[in-house]
């Protein structure tokens, strides 16, 4: 059983600018908690105990956030305040551990995968989650993460997380290359490749990699060995093309949707969806929407 995730949350956020100047992108709220609580729940809810947060000096409110807050709790309970209290000690469960690790210089996503590699070790699969997108599995009995976790434990090859998008679309992600038919949502297939960005008419498919990754402990050695690509970074989806050329690479198709919360529309989706749905803000919010409808 896979019990351990890498969280990349080392970087500027430069994209959610100027919220993010002094807030870190990740502690930006949907509704009533901040965007990464929503990612560690999903992991968490697919049976991962270890989180790994790779982190920078300036994000400090991030380990705050999950770590216990003493003499809050012990105000609000003074107060008789239990269903706060309650709230904020199911931010992380107790067999759940958060783990914090440097990463010392922005050197790209591979590199900060690989600054967790003293934490998971080279034996040990392991997921990584990008805390700026949320895959919302409402009404699933399992989520995508889970679904993609058994996939690798059934075929012992590495899973991308993708999802369809507008073909007119295509140019803004890294698109995945079926080896055959693509997978029907809920389903995994093998690889040819990832086109990183194509044009509409050199796109092998639709499906594109939207930031949750199945990956073996074999992948930090590639990692450290994957010279700098684009923007002289080390890029992780270099070394999972070495990794797929070896062993194979599946692509596991979704069966939610995702909210790209480090854009500012996907990020107000996000809230639209989230809080109409809320079990104690839901019914407000709704009116609120109706109100603000009739009036345009």
């Amino acid at each position: 059983m896979i019990r351990k995730a890498v969280l990349p949350v080392a970087g500027f956020g430069t994209r959610c600018l100027p919220a993010s100047k002094a807030i870190p992108k990740e502690m930006i709220t949907i509704v009533d908690r901040p965007v990464i609580q929503y990612v560690v729940n999903e992991a968490v809810a697919a049976g991962i105990r270890d989180i790994v947060l790779v982190t920078h000096a300036s994000k400090s409110a991030i380990e705050n956030h999950f770590d216990k807050h003493f003499e809050l709790e012990a105000s609000l309970e003074a107060k008789g305040k239990q269903e706060l209290l309650e709230e904020l000690r199911a931010i992380v469960p107790e067999d759940v551990n958060i783990i914090s690790v440097r990463q010392p210089e922005p050197l790209g996503l591979g590199h900060a995968v690989l600054c967790a590699r003293p934490v998971i070790g080279d034996d040990e699969p392991f997921v990584v989650l990008l805390p700026d997108v949320l895959v919302d599995d409402e009404g699933q009995p399992h989520n995508d993460l889970a679904g993609m976790i058994d996939a690798y434990e059934t075929t012992g090859r590495s899973q991308l997380m993708v999802e369809e998008v507008p073909w007119e679309q295509v140019h803004k992600y890294g698109i995945v290359d079926p080896a055959g038919d693509a997978p029907a949502p809920g389903e995994s297939c093998p690889l040819a490749g990832v086109v990183e960005k194509p044009s509409r008419e050199e796109a092998p498919s639709n499906l594109a990699v939207i930031g949750r990754y199945v990956l073996p402990g074999s992948i930090f050695t590639l990692l450290a060995d994957t010279p700098p690509g684009a923007g002289n970074e080390i890029q992780l989806t270099d070394a999972i093309e070495t990794l797929r050329q070896s062993e194979g690479v599946d692509a596991w198709r979704m069966r939610g949707k995702t909210y790209d919360c480090g854009h500012q529309l996907g990020y107000l989706e996000a809230i639209l969806v989230y809080a109409r749905r809320h079990p104690r803000f839901g019914e407000g919010f709704r009116e609120l929407l109706a109100r603000y409808s009739q009036t345009e």
